[in-house]
C-alpha cells in the first residue's frame, strides 16, 4: 500500500472507509497504535464525502450489479460509486470491485 500512495502529496479517501476503518480498531488490541496513524491518513487525505451526485451513481453501479448477479458488500458499492463518480481508481485487495464497470483497481 505504501508503494501506491508514495507517488502522490495528497490522495482521496473515501469517508466510508473511514468509517470502515474506525469499526476495526474499536476492536483492536492495537488501538492505541493504530489509531494516529488512521489520523495521520485522514489528515493528508482529500476525504470523499458522499451526496446527492453519488446517491445516482450508487443507484446505478447497484443495479447493474444485480442485473448481472454480481452483488458487492453494501460499503463497496458506496465505494465504487465515490470512485465512479471522481474517475478514481481504487486501491484495494478485494477483488470483487473488479466486476464494477469502469471501476480500476489497483492492488499491493
Amino acid at each position: 500500500m505504501e508503494r501506491l500512495l508514495a507517488g502522490a502529496s495528497r490522495h482521496e479517501l473515501p469517508v466510508i472507509v473511514i468509517g470502515e476503518y474506525r469499526y476495526g480498531l474499536a476492536g483492536s488490541k492495537a488501538r492505541r497504535t493504530l489509531l494516529p496513524l488512521l489520523e495521520e491518513l485522514i489528515r493528508e487525505s482529500i476525504i470523499l464525502e458522499v451526496g446527492l451526485a453519488t446517491a445516482d451513481v450508487y443507484a446505478m453501479v447497484r443495479a447493474r450489479l444485480r442485473k448481472a448477479g454480481h452483488p458487492l458488500p453494501e460499503n463497496d458499492v458506496w465505494i465504487a460509486a465515490l470512485a465512479l463518480e471522481h474517475r478514481l481508481e481504487i486501491a484495494s485487495r478485494d477483488a470483487h470491485f473488479d466486476v464494477v464497470e469502469g471501476i480500476r483497481r489497483r492492488t499491493w
